[in-house]
């Protein structure tokens, strides 16, 4: 007989996995979304944002 406890996972040890992705959303959503309202800040950043629709594989032209 098999007696394998299985306990949850408190979520302050799931705090950096959610951290994490909530940073890749927003960063995937700033690289799709943003046609120029943040982007505009600088030439560096907003060559990011075009580089990253290509790499997403999201049209930008």
């Amino acid at each position: 007989m098999d007696t394998t406890v299985v306990r949850p996972i408190p979520l302050r040890e799931l705090r950096p996995a959610f951290l994490l992705a909530g940073l890749a959303l927003l960063a995937l959503w700033l690289v799709s979304f943003d046609q120029g309202q943040l982007s505009q800040a600088g030439a560096l950043l907003h060559e990011l944002m075009h580089d990253g629709r290509h790499v997403f594989g999201v049209p930008c032209h």
